[in-house]
């Protein structure tokens, strides 16, 4: 005669302990394998760096710095207001353009303008810059970064998606334009 075994608590318990591990680990295991399989899949939605335009050329009066905001390229639906982006437009004169990154080139702090001195200046760590973005005193070790623009049917627009950093420019000094 056959004895029909019955599992002990010991053994049942066990065998929960396992499936609900495997099963943890399956849910945890998802977003690790879908980042590492991300570059397989090629391009997902926009490019980094697109042309985006700022305003038209009245909104910048020649020999003025202005602060201008611009809508990140690569946006979120759950992004709001943190998608957009604010930037610094020197106009130098009719056709002559800077457009700086609001971030200082030590820590990343916003910069401010302060027009009666003609200074940018970060309240963060005391770094100091000219109205040309070059440095003037403080830890940055160089001047703001810019971003490229040109001026297309009466409006500046910029090459944004990327802060542009020193990362971000290839080793000619320009800026790259990936599109990935």
């Amino acid at each position: 005669m056959s004895e029909t075994l019955k599992p002990t608590r010991r053994t049942m318990l066990t065998r929960l302990g396992i499936l609900l591990n495997a099963g943890i680990g399956a849910v945890l295991a998802v977003p690790v394998v879908s980042y590492l399989l991300a570059p397989l899949r090629g391009k997902n939605g926009a490019p980094y760096n697109q042309w985006v335009k700022l305003g038209p050329l009245e909104q910048f009066p020649e020999g003025e710095t202005r602060l201008a905001t611009f809508r990140n390229p690569v946006v979120r639906p759950w992004d709001g207001q943190t998608a957009d982006i604010p930037c610094w437009v020197r106009r130098i004169d009719a056709e002559k353009f800077q457009v700086f990154a609001i971030n200082c080139a030590h820590l990343g702090c916003p910069v401010r303008w302060f027009a009666a001195s003609g200074l940018f200046m970060c309240p963060c760590h005391g770094g100091v810059y000219y109205a040309d973005g070059s440095r003037a005193s403080g830890p940055p070790e160089r001047g703001l970064f810019e971003y490229e623009h040109k001026v297309e049917d009466g409006e500046l627009v910029i090459l944004a998606g990327q802060l542009p950093t020193l990362a971000a420019q290839d080793r000619t000094g320009r800026r790259k334009t990936c599109d990935c």
